[in-house]
């Protein structure tokens, strides 16, 4: 590993910190495609195939973005200012997604004022987060981390309260797995390969998120040869 960056700098990884980079969430890419395809087709009616649309595209960027900024990074200054639109859209994309984690439980779960407020509140503080990263980008690392915590956590005291609490232990879950990956998330320069293992936290709570949506919210409707059976013998 390379040593800590100064302020308002970014860490420059080794070429096998690079490498761990991209392999840690490149090979997520095509099951986070799969898994979005997946989620459509266990929903039943508009409002279930909306929210899988959001949360399982999400997803997708999530491991795309990053995995392309890292490709990118890798390159060193041959692609400078891609990777600097691409550095912004990586930390863009966690506010996005942490917004998008918490929209099917605060729409399918249940439908009340409180849900309702607490879904308006993550998707504002998910926009301004990402205004914030885009005016001051690299600088005030410290809050910017801050900023990703109180985001993520505020919203599970609506979840943890809802009636029903089937699968709401899994959304603690993976929102504990996420919460101990920020401990690396801050260690560039002091654990070797620091980067990589945040990115091994960030499939773990997002597989535990993906697990629980499909099994506790979405009610599986007729396929395809169903609905054809149920025309022809009609």
């Amino acid at each position: 590993m390379n040593s800590r960056p100064r302020d308002g700098k970014a860490y420059m990884p080794t070429d096998c910190e690079h490498i761990a980079n991209m392999l840690t969430h490149g090979l997520w890419v095509l099951p986070s495609l799969a898994g979005l395809l997946w989620m459509m087709h266990l929903s039943n009616g508009s409002l279930q195939l909306l929210i899988t649309f959001v949360y399982g595209l999400s997803l997708f960027s999530l491991f795309a973005i990053s995995t392309a900024f890292h490709a990118l990074a890798y390159c060193g200054d041959r692609f400078e200012k891609l990777r600097f639109w691409f550095h912004l859209g990586d930390r863009a994309i966690i506010y996005i997604f942490i917004a998008a984690s918490y929209t099917p439980w605060l729409t399918l779960r249940e439908h009340n004022l409180s849900c309702v407020n607490m879904l308006f509140i993550v998707w504002v503080a998910a926009i301004l987060g990402i205004f914030y990263q885009y005016m001051f980008h690299e600088r005030y690392k410290l809050l910017e981390t801050v900023f990703y915590l109180i985001i993520g956590v505020v919203p599970s005291v609506v979840v943890l309260e809802m009636n029903d609490s089937t699968g709401v232990h899994e959304v603690a879950i993976g929102g504990g797995i996420y919460i101990a990956g920020v401990v690396f998330f801050k260690c560039d320069g002091v654990i070797p390969f620091a980067h990589a293992i945040w990115h091994c936290f960030v499939f773990l709570g997002a597989l535990t998120h993906f697990s629980a949506i499909c099994r506790h919210l979405l009610v599986p409707g007729p396929n395809l040869t169903d609905l054809f059976c149920m025309q022809f013998t009609s």
